[in-house]
């Protein structure tokens, strides 16, 4: 599960790991026709930011993350994201295998 570290009443430091991408993943496949926008979105935008550095606020496709979180962080001004690669890699594959049937559901 993503740790959370409230810093103050502002901001807050959010850790995910290669268990959290696969947890995103399981989760968008369960509930495929909720989050298909998203599913395309995240799959046909994250090359753009060479993977690893993908935004889910840039382009309202945070549905899922924040679902993953458990907490909304537009709650706070400022939040960073500590994520290994191996957490945008795993996400980008998975989102690549949703990606025709979510495609499809939202067509």
């Amino acid at each position: 599960m993503a740790g959370i570290t409230i810093v103050d009443e502002r901001t807050i430091k959010i850790k995910v790991t290669l268990e959290d991408a696969i947890s995103m993943i399981r989760e968008s496949s369960h509930h495929l026709d909720e989050y298909a926008a998203e599913i395309v979105t995240i799959y046909e935008k994250m090359p753009q930011f060479q993977y690893i550095y993908f935004c889910f606020y840039a382009y309202d496709s945070a549905r899922l993350f924040e679902h993953m979180l458990g907490i909304d962080p537009k709650q706070y001004t400022s939040f960073s994201l500590d994520a290994p690669d191996a957490f945008f890699f795993a996400l980008y594959g998975g989102m690549a295998g949703l990606y025709e049937e979510a495609k499809r559901r939202i067509s």
